[in-house]
């Protein structure tokens, strides 16, 4: 078999999703054609798939070595070293693939989620807004996902309105989309709407059963309400939750706010209090 065999082997496994597979294919490939620079690309997405984000780099650097001019090694690399946690290098690897191909719509929206990630968030809002300007409108569920990340860095900035729009066009674009419920509730939740911040956490739940951020976060919005047992009901979900996935923070968070709300069960009926400061959090960013 010729390197093009293995490599289209390699491309139909992807296309499959056998991932480790794919790499196999692809490496044989090279060890036929040394200077097989898609095969580097390609294998490069498959080690992003598989979580292997060091071979991803070395596979993008190859790539780089032998297509200097091609932006999307650049793209991807970047994407390997966002999830590494490396956010500068990864802003930097955007800034190549932008400076090639300005109108790639990915890499502004992974150098604005970098940006995000080091607190840049009105850096992050620029490019998101670059992104909107080069994705095809027709792309309902990337856009749903710029305009979620986007309402994130609005949210930091306290632009909650902002914020509240961003997420609903999320929303109109993507009804699916739990994060953007659950980020919307949260947005609520901080402007002291919590009967809407219940809906959203709520809806955002129905799509993601498990989500111990978002139980935590509607058990919060009922203890504002004064329904002092669905809180208590929620919060149970959360910890048990917390402690499955093993984030011991946040199950010791919860444990002790249950702890708070269960001594005043004695003293309190099921009716409004005047609401307290509320703990929201936010969901992580996905990137594209």
């Amino acid at each position: 078999m010729t390197a093009g065999d293995f490599f289209k082997l390699g491309v139909e496994k992807m296309l499959d999703s056998n991932y480790r597979l794919a790499v196999k294919d692809f490496t044989e490939a090279i060890q036929l054609r040394s200077h097989f620079t898609a095969a580097y690309s390609n294998r490069c997405l498959a080690n992003l798939q598989l979580g292997d984000y060091q071979n991803a780099i070395a596979d993008c650097d190859r790539a780089i070595e032998f297509a200097p001019n091609n932006a999307e090694p650049y793209l991807n690399r970047g994407l390997a070293r966002y999830r590494l946690g490396h956010y500068q290098a990864a802003i930097a690897d955007n800034d190549r693939a932008i400076a090639l191909q300005p109108n790639n719509f990915k890499a502004y929206y992974n150098r604005g989620v970098a940006s995000a990630m080091l607190g840049n968030y009105q850096q992050a809002i620029s490019d998101y807004n670059l992104a909107l300007t080069q994705i095809p409108q027709t792309s309902n569920l990337l856009l749903a996902e710029i305009y979620n990340e986007r309402g994130l860095a609005h949210f930091q900035l306290l632009n909650l309105q902002t914020a509240l729009l961003d997420f609903s066009t999320a929303l109109r674009l993507d009804p699916n989309n739990y994060r953007a419920y659950y980020n919307r509730g949260c947005v609520c939740g901080r402007s002291g709407d919590n009967k809407s911040a219940i809906a959203d956490f709520t809806a955002s739940l129905k799509l993601q059963p498990n989500n111990a951020s978002a139980h935590f976060n509607r058990g919060v919005a009922y203890d504002l309400l004064g329904y002092k047992q669905a809180a208590i009901t929620d919060l149970q979900k959360a910890a048990d939750n917390f402690a499955f996935h093993q984030e011991t923070a946040a199950h010791r968070k919860t444990l002790d706010f249950l702890q708070n709300i269960r001594r005043q069960l004695p003293f309190l009926s099921e009716i409004a209090l005047v609401a307290k400061k509320s703990l929201f959090t936010l969901c992580t960013p996905s990137i594209i």
